[in-house]
């Protein structure tokens, strides 16, 4: 028997576009502006612009989120890239870790 919610449930993939140290970063297809990224980290959950690298919404302990705008800042041409890849659904690119 097959559960009838299960049915009609739509499931995304959430394109997740690097890894590093238990930081999850994704990318979102027709999200809204300005252009942006996710970051998840254990229960922590963040949002931050790809220009700036500020945090526009969440929380992250401070380390993590130094490390997320080290990374970010090194990788802003490959973020661009893939927000416009994003917004007309085609592939996003994986992005080389923070090392």
């Amino acid at each position: 028997m097959t559960c009838p919610a299960y049915r009609r449930a739509t499931f995304v993939a959430v394109p997740e576009i690097s890894r590093f140290f238990g930081i999850v970063v994704v990318m979102y297809y027709d999200d809204h502006p300005p252009p942006h990224f996710h970051v998840r980290y254990g229960e922590h959950r963040a949002i931050l612009e790809i220009e700036s690298a500020v945090m526009l919404f969440g929380e992250l302990p401070p380390r993590v989120l130094g490390m997320v705008v080290e990374w970010a800042t090194a990788h802003r041409a490959e973020l661009d890239a893939n927000w416009s890849c994003a917004r007309v659904q085609a592939p996003l690119t994986p992005i080389p870790p923070l090392e």
